[in-house]
């Protein structure tokens, strides 16, 4: 059976109690997934606004450049914190970072989000230093942890995230050098891909086996082996690729292969005997956005090379980003504050509603005809998401746990 990175870490202290204080700074994952999924409504409205030329976004940075960075380092990078705040600690068997230190990480995260809202005002280099802070900071604080808890093995995913920094600092520059950003945009959606295909290629599996075990089916998920060291291969090579050279042939014919290796990683998985737990299902749906991107990327570059581009990112972008992390944020808040793990009619809406405006925003890339129908489409799809999810969670993200013999 695959460890799960949510799973108990056989060290009581990372159970132990920690903070007296609000339940909301007592775990990573509350203020973080609150934070992103009330910051998914806000920069979404405010996009649609902009394009519909009600107000003017970030003056002096660009609005399409914020609203580019905002998806991926605002609301993306909160979920990643949320997540590895909430994992490291059952990585390691060390308490979580909680109290007055969450608390300035998280107020660093927002007071980035506010002084890109103010740049009209006071230029996008004040914007800029303290959004380059954030992820920096956290990268340090959890490369401590693992290092302390001489956790080895999940250094990895903070490779990941160290690259994530780094494009969030190249992005920046591209936007005050040339305008817009260009190779450190690819850099960072790779970086966030990957961190799909290392994490979610763990959780994914586990969860799945956890549930068909608990349900008696015969059908379990293959372990990890070399279909999921060849597919990862493949996938980076075909990553670093797209970063560097975007409409290579070359690169083409790597997201191809990428495409076909990362559908049998995922069919090896069994999510088709898991339809009927939509906790379990959707990471499944998500992670399938990871080939059909790769997918449509060929098709974008391999002749005749009709299909726009935006179709593979948005694949990635809305698609397996949106969907595997509101997966991640719903079964873990349901998990850590001590409720039930299945998943309510609410949280299935949440779901199809972001897996519509995942199809809505790749249809875009495909019928131009019908673009900007169907790009405000998804955006109305993806702020009722959101809204469902603050709906429902963030009760949970604030108040204290269910179960309250026990803690976070």
């Amino acid at each position: 059976m695959q460890r799960s990175v949510f799973g108990a870490s056989g060290n009581n202290h990372a159970r132990a109690p920690i903070w007296s204080g609000s339940p909301l700074f007592s775990y990573g994952f509350r203020p973080f997934f609150l934070g992103a999924a009330l910051w998914a409504v806000l920069a979404m409205v405010l996009w649609i606004g902009s394009m519909a030329g009600f107000w003017q976004l970030a003056p002096g940075y660009g609005a399409l450049a914020w609203h580019a960075h905002e998806m991926l380092f605002g609301y993306a990078s909160a979920v990643v914190a949320g997540f590895l705040l909430t994992a490291v600690p059952n990585w390691t068997g060390r308490l979580p970072v909680a109290g007055w230190r969450l608390a300035l990480l998280f107020s660093l995260w927002c007071l980035a989000r506010i002084a890109f809202l103010g740049t009209g005002a006071t230029g996008p280099v004040p914007a800029i230093v303290i959004d380059s802070l954030f992820l920096p900071c956290l990268l340090l604080a959890m490369a401590r942890e693992i290092v302390a808890g001489r956790n080895w093995r999940n250094l990895k995913p903070l490779a990941l995230v160290g690259l994530l920094a780094v494009a969030n600092i190249g992005f920046h520059a591209e936007v005050l050098i040339a305008g817009a950003p260009d190779v450190f945009m690819r850099v960072a959606v790779a970086a966030l891909v990957g961190l799909i295909m290392l994490i979610g290629g763990r959780i994914t599996p586990s969860f799945t086996h956890t549930w068909l075990l608990g349900m008696g089916s015969p059908h379990l998920p293959a372990p990890f082996g070399r279909v999921d060291k060849v597919a990862l291969i493949i996938s980076g090579m075909a990553l670093v690729l797209w970063i560097a050279a975007p409409t290579m042939p070359t690169t083409g014919l790597f997201f191809l292969a990428a495409a076909v290796v990362q559908t049998a990683r995922l069919w090896r998985w069994g999510g088709i005997h898991a339809w009927r737990e939509p906790l379990v299902l959707i990471l499944h749906l998500g992670y399938a956005f990871v080939p059909l991107g790769f997918l449509l990327g060929a098709m974008s570059i391999l002749p005749p090379g009709s299909l726009a581009g935006t179709a593979a990112l948005h694949s990635w972008t809305v698609g397996a980003i949106g969907l595997m992390t509101l997966g991640v944020m719903t079964r873990a808040t349901r998990g850590h504050t001590g409720r039930e793990r299945a998943a309510s009619n609410v949280t299935v809406a949440i779901y199809a509603a972001m897996t519509a405006a995942a199809l809505l925003r790749i249809a875009a890339g495909v019928f131009p005809q019908g673009y900007m129908i169907m790009i405000e489409a998804a955006g109305i799809a993806w702020i009722a998401a959101f809204a469902m999810f603050l709906f429902e969670y963030a009760p949970m993200l604030l108040g204290p746990r269910a179960e309250r013999s026990r803690t976070d």
